[in-house]
């Protein structure tokens, strides 16, 4: 039978009362202390809690003091005190200790999770079993499925006794199922549609994707999340006197629905009369000023104004006072309906950085980390330049996380150092296939990049690739710190014999064999620019069924060419990562130019524009949009752009839903052959992945719409021939490298295009 806490210590009042009214009177000297009954317990634990010892005078206090601590540990069941001659003796009934904890029927909560929690507070095997942490143990097992919406949860508990002084506990779950939210009603509302309201927030009655999302299950920490949102929605379009006088929710008798009731005021609207600074400005006023977001004759705007207090503070912080403090003050004239606000200024202490430091980079070395800080050790500190340094950090791809700190100086009021933690990204890539057919025999590729070579920040790659009709060789290096400004050094260096078919390309094979030298230069902060001189040698073959467009071009220029181009670029880069960045804005525009230096030189330029842009639309979504252009020609004595030098699109890194390099025009066999012209459209939608939030920044899942085409040299640009498809894609930044899939659907394919709906690709890492 169970008892209650309060009646278990009920009943031991009632038992220490009897033993003190036994004892009372019966005073003697303790000569010896013999304990009986232990089981497990050692009688050393019994007199660490015992209030007295050998030597000591008995009485009925001292006998009311020993049974309360006793009591006290939640070992015993029973504690009884009796005297022989001058011993005192001590007779134990212990607790049955735990033996087992099973459960059963939860699906929510994962067993060995619970168990490792329960483990906190003393309820785990080999543990006293104490039947208050039992009910406490149900009740809390009741709250987490209550948060789950479940609220027709039913959890009983069996405790069976076993051998030695055991007992097994079952815990068996009936878990239900989780009540809906039938109906919100928003009572008060005269200017704003209920429907307008409600978007505002996170809960919802049913839709097409509450079974992904949840928003139908009702959380108290969701409604006050709501709630707010909904003051801000009021307080933002200046309703400053706006409340929620109450809230009601009820649940069915069969506890599967439930209605949420708002109660709210809305007030009267006020606009904004006056706007003044006060305080200690340090900056000049007008420059402040310009920071401010209301202005007279507005409607009042807390969003407005906690923003423009925001950009105060910040640029207080640009300058050295990071612990400035910028304080919004209205003053409302209930009459006129109006409010003026003061921003109160305080900077405080002009605050230096003693020290930068670097934990986390076990591999990379600490020179590498603090060449890409723009706040300096001994200056005043620039909360702007801090963030700038974890940007770059982020943009070199060497690290995982990077995060920031600036904790003060013990013992100073205007000194703090910055510490950045970081958490180092696999630095390489190893891609490696092993293969074998009849047409090509025995195939064995692998490639090898490390882009933080034994923690310098250098990079190197090499990459191998033989078969019986592909060869291919390549070693590259890059110094991104070539001089002590940032200027850029590398080189690369390959070999390769290419069958065209085997990249879905038209009938041709290749053999190149050349190198390059390349430098970059950082412009300002976003902005850089590069150079490149390339030479290679390239030889055509021509092959059985090789097209008509293909013979002409060796016919009229030949099939072997010494080419010497140089390549100059232009880039202007805010996003704030390297890889899966989520903000900023990126323009890349690329130059190639091939010039008559040789008798069998050919002369063309290609020109090619990449852009992308991150912008927050609502909560987690991030809308992404890109674009890449590209156009080619010959010059000179070369008519045309070289075939081997067209663009091409179609496949996961272009336009998804198509196979790889087959959308455009084809040669007179019917395989792709590319064009001189390409245009590339994207938007993506990037979503929040419910259950992984801590892996965010190394999972993404997007839904998109891809278009693009690829257009020869006699064609016109028809928007009608732009190909266009939609699905949704995933990346996982993996210890092993990256993994991508895509399911896409093309919208406008034609019976000639060669669609592919899943595609996926891997890359692993070291």
């Amino acid at each position: 039978m169970r008892l209650g806490l309060n009646k278990i210590l009920y009943i031991s009042f009632l038992y220490i009362c009897m033993i003190c009214k036994l004892f009372a009177a019966q005073e003697f000297v303790i000569e010896d202390i013999r304990v009986e009954g232990l089981e497990r317990i050692t009688p050393g634990t019994v007199f660490n809690y015992l209030p007295m010892q050998v030597g000591d005078t008995f009485d009925d206090s001292r006998s009311s003091e020993a049974v309360r601590a006793l009591f006290k540990t939640g070992f015993f069941d029973d504690v009884r005190l009796e005297r022989d001659g001058n011993v005192l003796v001590f007779i134990f009934k212990e607790r049955p200790a735990i033996g087992s904890i099973q459960m059963t029927g939860n699906e929510d909560i994962d067993t060995d999770d619970l168990l490792e929690n329960l483990k906190q507070f003393g309820f785990a095997e080999g543990r006293v079993f104490v039947q208050a942490q039992l009910d406490q143990v149900e009740q809390e097992l009741q709250r987490q499925y209550y948060s789950f919406g479940k609220y027709a949860v039913k959890i009983d508990s069996t405790v069976t006794e076993l051998d030695n002084n055991r007992v097994a506990i079952l815990i068996e779950v009936s878990e239900g199922v989780p009540a809906k939210i039938k109906k919100i009603n928003i009572v008060g509302n005269a200017v704003f549609e209920e429907e307008d309201l409600l978007d505002e927030f996170e809960l919802s009655t049913p839709t097409l994707f509450s079974f992904f999302t949840k928003n139908d299950q009702y959380s108290k920490q969701k409604l006050s999340g709501d709630l707010e949102s909904l003051r801000s929605y009021y307080l933002d379009r200046g309703y400053l006197n706006f409340s929620v006088d109450s809230t009601q929710v009820s649940i069915t008798p069969d506890k599967k629905d439930i209605y949420i009731t708002i109660n709210i005021n809305e007030g009267e609207q006020y606009k904004v009369t006056e706007v003044k600074l006060a305080g200690d400005y340090v900056l000049p006023e007008e420059d402040l000023f310009k920071l401010i977001l209301v202005s007279s004759g507005d409607l009042f705007s807390r969003k407005e104004v906690t923003n423009s207090s925001k950009a105060l503070t910040d640029r207080l912080g640009e300058e050295g006072y990071s612990f400035a403090n910028v304080n919004s003050i209205p003053d409302i004239n209930k009459d006129e309906k109006t409010v003026a606000i003061t921003f109160f200024v305080d900077p405080g202490k002009r605050v230096y950085v003693r020290r930068i430091t670097f934990t986390g980079n076990s591999k990379t070395k600490d020179e590498v980390l603090r060449r890409e800080m723009r706040q300096q050790e001994g200056a005043w500190i620039s909360t702007k330049q801090v963030e700038r340094g974890k940007q770059r950090l982020q943009r070199t791809g060497y690290f995982k996380d990077v995060n920031v700190e600036t904790p003060a100086v013990p013992g100073t009021t205007d000194q703090v150092d910055v510490l950045y933690t970081v958490e180092e990204a696999p630095g390489g890539r190893l891609g490696a296939g092993l293969g074998f057919s009849p047409g090509q025999g025995i195939i064995f590729t692998t490639s090898i990049v490390q882009e933080n070579f034994l923690g310098s920040g250098k990079r190197i790659s090499f990459d191998f690739n033989n078969s019986d009709v592909n060869t291919r060789y390549g070693l590259g290096y890059l110094d991104p710190y070539f001089t002590i400004d940032g200027i850029s050094q590398g080189f690369n260096a390959f070999y390769r014999e290419t069958d065209a078919v085997d990249a879905n390309l038209a009938i041709y094979e290749t053999r190149d064999i050349g190198g390059d030298i390349n430098f970059g230069y950082p412009v300002t902060e976003n902005n850089s620019i590069a150079f490149a001189a390339e030479y290679k040698n390239t030889e055509i073959d021509l092959l059985s069924g090789s097209g008509t467009q293909i013979q002409d071009f060796v016919n009229q220029n030949g099939d072997n060419f010494d080419i010497f181009s140089l390549r100059a670029g232009f880039s202007y880069d805010t996003t704030n990562k390297r890889i899966l960045p989520d903000k900023g804005t990126l323009h890349r525009i690329n130059g190639e130019f091939a010039i008559p230096t040789f008798s069998n030189s050919l002369e063309y330029y290609k020109l090619n524009y990449e852009t992308k842009w991150f912008k927050d639309i609502y909560e987690d979504f991030i809308l992404s949009l890109g674009g890449e252009f590209g156009y080619g020609d010959g010059y000179s004595d070369t008519s045309e752009l070289p075939f081997f030098e067209n663009f091409f699109a179609g496949g996961p890194r272009s336009v998804r839903g198509f196979e790889a390099n087959t959308l455009g025009p084809l040669d007179s066999t019917g395989r792709p052959l590319g064009g001189d012209t390409k245009i590339i459209g994207k938007a993506e939608v990037i979503l929040p992945v419910p259950f992984l939030s801590d892996f965010k920044k190394s999972v993404r899942v997007t839904t998109f719409v891809d278009a693009g085409n690829v257009y020869g040299p006699d064609e016109d640009i028809e928007l009608d021939e732009i190909r266009v498809s939609t699905g949704l894609g995933a990346i996982w930044i993996s210890p092993f490298g990256a993994v991508s899939m895509n399911f896409a659907f093309p919208l406008n394919d034609k019976s000639t295009d060669q669609v592919e709906n899943f595609q996926f690709t891997f890359g692993t890492s070291f």
